[in-house]
């Protein structure tokens, strides 16, 4: 069944060169293959994303994916160090210090790619 497969991420993207510049150079992701126009990057535990070309990059307001970390105030600050700007929030349930929420077991800390797309990190505690 699908509880037992690995899943994977699609991530929207309006200009594909643009957004693998920001993947690979201030992320530093290693492309796996290119494939239909876009590009296929892998992570631990059997996960991928597919950066693939579309004009609807950017238009969810919601988290396009997130990464499970240990320490995710060095992975904020490793990020921070370079370029990637983080989002901070001030609302009922969620307030960022430093870029980190704590809230409903885990700590989180959001980014926009350049295409508009929300990305996370959560750290469970």
């Amino acid at each position: 069944m699908l509880q037992k497969s690995p899943m994977y991420a699609y991530i929207p993207a309006k200009d594909v060169a643009r957004a693998r510049q920001f993947y690979e150079r201030k992320l530093g992701f290693k492309p796996k293959r290119e494939d239909a126009g876009g590009v296929v990057y892998e992570f631990g535990e059997r996960t991928a994303c597919f950066l693939y070309p579309t004009p609807h990059a950017g238009t969810s307001r919601a988290s396009q994916a997130f990464w499970q970390v240990d320490d995710i105030a060095h992975e904020v600050s490793e990020l921070k160090a370079r370029g990637v700007t983080f989002e901070d929030y001030d609302m009922p349930g969620i307030k960022t210090v430093n870029s980190i929420a704590t809230a409903g077991g885990a700590k989180s800390a959001w980014f926009r790619d350049t295409e508009g797309n929300i990305m996370a990190l959560i750290q469970s505690l």
